[in-house]
């Protein structure tokens, strides 16, 4: 009679036990890892206008509406919802112009758009103009007391004038505030129609330097620093990737080799995606990270010894960088902040990686003189796959 041999026998058990544990948490924490929404403000002499769009998921989080189940909204069904969210938007997010909270009394529109794939909730909201010599900031508390999504950010992009400055309103730090100088107060259009008249005939002339090249004291640099941090703390795939590169026993000089690759890879991805030169959709971009967490652990338990992963590094790096430029795809950096703010959010991946690394490695070093350290990699491997494997049938099944 035919028998599985003993290893095979011994890994099919593990991964049933570790499948049996950790599916319930993989379906949670994969549900809706991260929420952002996109706010647009343009200031002109005569109004300041605001653009806010909330992605479909995170409607449905915040006031239901799916009857069906079906994990979208039918026009129906957002009709039936779009008040309390109109409602619900007003208490979290406040407008203040002169340190004096304005209210949602000319709400333009608010509509649900469906662009391919993607499915949002646009609303336009018109507030007074800013006066001159007076401060304009923007409060967003959504999701602050709700522990189900803490994860949540609100990638602002102002237009007031000739220039543009951006902000990530994340984690604590949710308070965005300006004052402008006299100078840039004269220069803001007289209206709204004025400011998209403008904007239209730079795009069609083509004019790069269109912003003006005086630095900006609004770029919010450290806000996509710490984006940067609480994107790669939440993303839960990557630093699996990272701890199963790291568990297999390698020396120094192939940990550095590794990690390095692994830096530079995702670094050209994601500033060719942030670009727009490349525009891989996430249908395959999320399958492929979970699958290089697959690959790498299957590579942890049927070999004794890694040569060349920093090949193989490289080659996933590429993919996860993809990922990491997901958030940041559809806002609209301008280029006089697009170096600064795509250096900074990298800088704060870069600085989650770094501590995670200098933690791992002296207790990788003191695991791999116990003389159980191969079975503690092919466990800790086989963890990672199953973890990799539900992920990857979630997202290719279930998204």
């Amino acid at each position: 009679m035919f028998q599985f041999p003993r290893a095979l026998r011994f890994t099919i058990c593990i991964m049933s036990a570790l499948l049996f544990v950790f599916f319930p948490f993989v379906r949670q924490v994969d549900a809706h890892a991260y929420s952002a929404s996109y706010t647009t403000l343009n200031l002109t002499k005569s109004s300041t206008e605001m653009a806010y769009s909330l992605d479909e998921l995170s409607v449905i989080e915040l006031v239901g509406g799916d009857i069906n189940e079906n994990g979208m909204l039918e026009e129906e069904e957002f009709a039936a919802v779009k008040d309390q969210l109109l409602s619900l938007l007003q208490q979290n997010i406040t407008m203040k112009i002169g340190n004096v909270p304005e209210d949602w009394t000319h709400v333009e529109s608010i509509n649900l758009t469906r662009q391919g794939d993607e499915t949002k909730v646009v609303i336009k909201i018109s507030f007074p103009p800013v006066p001159p010599s007076q401060p304009i900031s923007l409060t967003d508390q959504l999701y602050i007391n709700n522990t189900a999504t803490a994860n949540y950010v609100d990638l602002l992009t102002i237009n007031y004038g000739k220039q543009k400055s951006t902000s990530a309103l994340s984690g604590k730090s949710r308070v965005w505030a300006m004052q402008m100088t006299d100078d840039e107060y004269a220069d803001l259009h007289q209206d709204a129609e004025s400011l998209q008249l403008n904007s239209d005939s730079e795009q069609a002339a083509e004019q790069p330097n269109a912003v003006t090249e005086q630095s900006n004291t609004h770029s919010g640099w450290f806000s996509f620093f710490k984006l940067g941090i609480q994107h790669i703390l939440s993303g839960y795939d990557h630093l699996l990737f990272l701890f199963s590169l790291l568990i297999a026993r390698q020396t120094f000089k192939q940990y550095a080799t590794m990690i390095t690759a692994f830096t530079i890879a995702h670094s050209i991805t994601l500033t060719l995606t942030v670009l727009g030169w490349i525009d891989v959709p996430a249908e395959l971009v999320e399958p492929a990270i979970a699958l290089s967490i697959c690959f790498v652990a299957i590579d942890n338990m049927v070999r004794d010894r890694v040569n060349y992963r920093w090949v193989l590094t490289f080659l996933f790096g590429l993919v996860h960088g993809m990922g990491f430029a997901d958030i940041l795809k559809e806002m609209d950096i301008p280029r006089n902040e697009l170096a600064v703010n795509l250096i900074s959010f990298n800088l704060g991946i870069e600085t989650v990686q770094v501590i995670m690394i200098a933690v791992l490695l002296p207790l990788l070093a003191l695991l791999h003189r116990w003389k159980y350290a191969k079975r503690a990699v092919y466990v800790s491997s086989s963890v990672a796959l199953v973890l990799g494997g539900v992920w990857l049938v979630q997202r290719i099944w279930f998204n």
